[in-house]
């Protein structure tokens, strides 16, 4: 049996397999409200024979979005439409799994395809927005808003009542972003990071923040639930975040309760070098497995079925998050069954297109 296909247990929950779909912004909602468009989006993945399917970032207050057009869990208004989601998710064999987080210095700008530059709030972006320093993402960008003590501890609250309100719309697993530049992120790196008091200057100070986010989370997500934490392993530039500080992350996530760490990089300063060669992060989920005392999950430029299977039985993660592959075709894992000769169920719907395997084949 091909690892990529045997399930992966995370406290009381099963995955029917190693495959998840990474969080992938659609830009395409209104207030935060969830709509049809992710119903498809997600749902089509869940047909498609993935293990997990993550929702994207959804922002735990309305200034936390990257975008006007991001997804959001501040309201309970949103709980209706994304319960809607995680049922279909659940419904078709999948796990559903949400991504709480928030945008920090990296909000309010426009979408990708409108150009991605900063918003001004008579362009529908908004003031101010927020980091630990007052240290623009870029050189001409809007100076942030250096977060208070106060403000703080505001929003590790605004991260659990977001995690107790996924709950209420049946997630099975929450995911919180300390990856790519975004707040968090910026806590836990030096270049963005310039406080003296408890939340900044050491390493245990920079982490402090994620820390009583994951704690705080934990007080309303049960204990039969997964709880993962998305990083940036490496900032790839001097000064920055690095493998080794994941590691010790890691270990201190253990006690707290996270279950999995999924290991991204980069974003956190523009301008760097990053090579995005097939497989250019798995190095770093081999590192916090092998080192940090958690599984871990593997995403970046993995697109081929043997290429995610080489990586689990090299034991250099348990998980394998896919992404723009997954946008390319929402049924890769019951394609990578076919290339591993794995017999998997296909939707009763599309039995009359299941090709034969390889072995019946021959």
């Amino acid at each position: 049996m091909a690892l990529l296909f045997e399930p992966l247990t995370l406290r009381g929950i099963t995955l029917r397999n190693r495959i998840a779909v990474s969080p992938m912004c659609e830009y395409s909602s209104t207030d935060g409200f969830a709509n049809d468009w992710h119903l498809v989006h997600l749902g089509s993945r869940a047909v498609g024979g993935a293990g997990l399917v993550l929702t994207e970032a959804a922002a735990v207050e309305a200034a936390g979005r990257i975008s006007p057009q991001d997804l959001g869990i501040w309201r309970d208004d949103h709980v209706a439409k994304l319960a809607q989601i995680a049922a279909f998710i659940h419904a078709h064999g999948a796990v559903a799994g949400v991504q709480l987080a928030h945008a920090g210095r990296k909000a309010s700008v426009a979408r990708p395809w409108e150009g991605g530059a900063p918003l001004a709030p008579d362009e529908g972006g908004w003031r101010p927005i927020v980091a630990p320093s007052a240290i623009p993402f870029l050189d001409h960008g809007p100076l942030p808003h250096s977060l208070g003590v106060a403000e703080i501890r505001g929003l590790v609250n605004a991260f659990a009542r977001a995690a107790d309100r996924a709950l209420t719309a049946g997630f099975r697993v929450a995911e919180i972003h300390a990856a790519h530049g975004y707040l968090i992120h910026e806590f836990l790196s030096p270049l963005a990071n310039q406080r003296d008091d408890a939340y900044g200057g050491t390493l245990a100070n920079r982490t402090r923040f994620l820390r009583e986010i994951v704690s705080a989370v934990r007080t309303v997500w049960p204990e039969r639930l997964p709880l993962l934490v998305r990083i940036s392993a490496s900032d790839w530039t001097d000064g920055g975040w690095t493998p080794g500080d994941s590691v010790a992350l890691t270990r201190e996530l253990v006690p707290l309760g996270v279950d999995l760490v999924d290991c991204s990089s980069g974003g956190i300063v523009p301008g760097v070098t990053i090579p995005a060669d097939p497989g250019y992060q798995v190095d770093f989920a081999a590192k916090v497995r092998r080192e940090g005392g958690l599984p871990s999950g593997a995403v970046g430029m993995i697109t081929e079925a043997e290429q995610a299977e080489t990586i689990l039985r090299n034991g250099e993660a348990d998980l394998i998050l896919l992404a723009r592959e997954l946008l390319r075709d929402p049924y890769w894992p019951l394609h990578a069954a076919q290339a591993l000769d794995v017999e998997v169920s296909w939707p009763d719907q599309y039995q009359r297109a299941k090709p034969p395997s390889p072995t019946t084949a021959r």
